[in-house]
C-alpha cells in the first residue's frame, strides 16, 4: 500500500508558476487525510510560499506535508506551527559563477539571447541555478507555445552538458533547464525524503509531467518508484480524487 505520493509542482499540480486553484487545494487537503504528500520541483521556498504554501486550506494535515524545493536539494516541514528549513545544500560562490557564466556563452551560442524577455533569465536559487528561456515573469501564454516538443531545451541541454560535465542538467517547467551537483536530481532528493517521511520505496507513487528521458522528472522513474505520467493538472486532480477513494476504503 502507497504510504506517500510525491508530486512534481508546475504542470503537474498548477500552471507553470500558478497558485494552486481552489480545486486542487481541496483535492490535496482531502490527500493529506489519508497519507504523507511530498511536492518536489525545481522552484526555490519563495515560489512553493506562492504557490503552495499560501493556498493550503484550514483543514489541511501539514505535518503530512512535505516540501522539497531546488530538486529536493532543500526540505521544509511544518513544526510547531511553522514552516522551517530541515536542510539545504547549497553552490559556492565560485561554482555559481561558473554555471551563470556556462549559460551565458551556451545561451548565445544557440541563438537564444534573442528576443523579448520578462524578468531575469537565470535565477541562482542557492542549491540550483535556473534557466528560464523567457524571463521569470514571462506571461503562461507565451511559455506554453516556446519549446512544446523541448527541441530547443534539448540542444541547449547537450551543449551546457559538454560545459559543465561535473553537473547535472535536467529540463523542468515549460521554458526551463535546472543545474544542480551532479547526481542531484529528483531521484536524488526522493532517496533522501525517504527516512525523513519514514517510508520505503515501494510505499512511495510519484505523479509528474515530464517523465521522459532528459525530463526533470524522469529520475523518480530510474529509481524505481511506481510513476504515473500525467498531462494535465485536471489529469492529476482525477488521480487524486482515485487515490483518496482507495485509501478511504482500507
Amino acid at each position: 500500500m502507497k504510504k506517500l505520493i510525491a508530486f512534481d509542482l508546475d504542470g503537474t499540480l498548477a500552471l507553470s508558476k500558478q497558485p494552486l486553484d481552489d480545486r486542487m487545494a481541496n483535492a490535496l487537503a482531502d490527500l493529506l487525510d489519508v497519507c504523507k504528500v511530498d511536492i518536489i520541483s525545481g522552484g526555490d521556498w519563495p515560489q512553493f510560499e506562492k504557490q503552495v504554501v499560501g493556498r493550503m486550506i484550514d483543514r489541511a494535515n501539514l505535518s503530512n506535508l512535505f516540501i522539497q524545493p531546488t530538486t529536493g536539494t532543500k526540505l521544509y516541514r511544518f513544526i510547531d506551527g511553522e514552516w522551517k528549513a530541515i536542510y539545504a545544500e547549497l553552490f559556492s560562490a565560485d561554482e555559481r559563477k561558473h554555471i551563470i557564466d556556462a549559460f551565458d556563452k551556451a545561451m548565445a551560442e544557440e541563438g537564444l539571447d534573442q528576443g523579448k524577455t520578462w524578468g531575469d533569465r537565470v535565477e541562482d536559487r542557492g542549491s540550483q541555478v535556473t534557466f528560464s528561456a523567457l524571463g521569470q515573469q514571462a506571461p503562461l501564454e507565451e511559455k506554453d507555445k516556446w519549446d512544446p516538443d523541448h527541441a530547443k531545451r534539448k540542444k541547449l541541454q547537450a551543449r551546457l552538458r559538454t560545459m559543465l560535465p561535473d553537473l547535472s542538467i535536467n529540463i523542468g517547467g515549460s521554458t526551463s533547464i535546472d543545474v544542480t551537483r551532479k547526481g542531484v536530481d529528483k531521484q536524488y532528493g526522493l532517496r533522501k525524503l525517504l527516512p525523513e517521511a519514514g517510508v520505503t520505496a515501494d510505499e512511495v507513487l510519484f505523479l509528474g509531467d515530464a517523465i521522459f528521458p532528459g525530463g526533470n522528472d524522469y529520475p523518480a522513474k530510474e529509481m524505481g518508484l511506481d510513476t504515473i505520467k500525467v498531462d494535465s493538472i485536471e489529469d492529476t486532480r482525477r488521480v487524486i480524487e482515485t487515490i483518496v477513494l482507495v485509501l478511504k476504503g482500507k
